[in-house]
């Protein structure tokens, strides 16, 4: 993978996503960091529902949520639609996942990612990230070009990497993982350390 640069010198692997809150395709103001929780997450920074590149990803991207959601990996998808706009894009790729609106170009600006080549739709160009917990940037995509973005296989090994590297139980072969298990510790082990103690695994 061919990591593009876009302005802003900390938007890259290592940096940290700036935590935006913006209203969802339901209207409800939510934040990257509440959705992402303590998981991967693939952010989609979009055109928006007029592109037809960017319904092919998301298509593609809709395809494979249940392999994504089994792995317990979000997807949030930000783009300049209106709310209205945000709510018909989600449902015409079928996705599950949180579309979030950003009309007032928030993101655009504060990343410097104008797609000064189309002043009719005025979008954002598009990206996609991949994120560790976080919102550490793994790897970041330019997508003005739809071959700079990722295929499904690119971001299984993407998502095969980081997964590699926050998840303590990865191998439950390393050592001290079946002793932690047995004496009863199971703060090491995916997704006991998110459940109330009632509900752990016996």
């Amino acid at each position: 993978m061919e990591e593009e640069d876009i302005v802003r010198a900390d938007i890259a692997p290592g940096g940290r996503f700036p935590d935006y809150e913006l209203p969802d395709h339901t209207t409800t103001r939510r934040s990257l960091g509440a959705l992402q929780g303590s998981d991967p997450m693939v952010l989609v920074l979009s055109r928006g529902h007029y592109c037809p590149k960017d319904h092919k990803q998301h298509l593609e991207l809709a395809a494979a949520y249940s392999k994504i959601a089994v792995a317990y990996t979000r997807i949030v998808t930000i783009s300049t639609d209106n709310i209205l706009e945000t709510r018909e894009f989600r449902a015409s790729v079928g996705a599950e996942w949180t579309f979030l609106s950003d009309a007032g170009r928030k993101v655009q600006k504060d990343l410097d990612i104008q797609e000064y080549t189309d002043p009719h739709h005025d979008p954002m160009i598009p990206h996609t990230l991949v994120l560790k917990p976080g919102l550490v940037i793994h790897c970041v995509y330019n997508g003005y070009w739809f071959w700079g973005r990722p295929s499904f296989e690119d971001l299984r090994r993407d998502l095969r990497e980081v997964t590699r590297e926050i998840r303590r139980d990865w191998d439950l072969a390393a050592p001290g993982l079946r002793e932690a298990w047995q004496m009863g510790d199971r703060s090491a082990f995916y997704p006991d350390e998110d459940l109330d103690p009632s509900l752990r695994a016996a």
